[in-house]
């Protein structure tokens, strides 16, 4: 991304770099369900001390126009993983 901030889209066949957080959010300020994910995201790393990143899709033109309102959207090594709902239990076993 311009900032520097690592990319949080991953393709087919993309790979994160190796200091790039395993999970990345995108998240919109004042929406519940990308609290309830910040939250889980939270607490699964935390236990399974994987390094994960909240991303602010109002703050990034092109992922905010790319995915509107469809926050939050989580991704576990550059790959979509969830939409909107995030189930924990899921996660663990990705992170695995």
């Amino acid at each position: 991304m311009p900032d520097g901030s690592p990319e949080p889209i991953g393709g087919r066949g993309a790979r994160p770099e190796a200091d790039a957080p395993r999970v990345v959010v995108l998240v919109r300020s004042g929406c519940h369900l990308c609290d309830n994910a910040e939250h889980d995201i939270a607490t699964v790393c935390q236990e399974l001390n994987v390094p994960w990143q909240a991303v602010d899709v109002d703050a990034v033109p092109d992922l905010r126009a790319r995915y509107g309102d469809h926050v939050p959207v989580t991704f576990v090594d550059g790959a979509q993983f969830a939409i909107w709902f995030l189930d924990p239990g899921a996660l663990r076993a990705a992170l695995a």
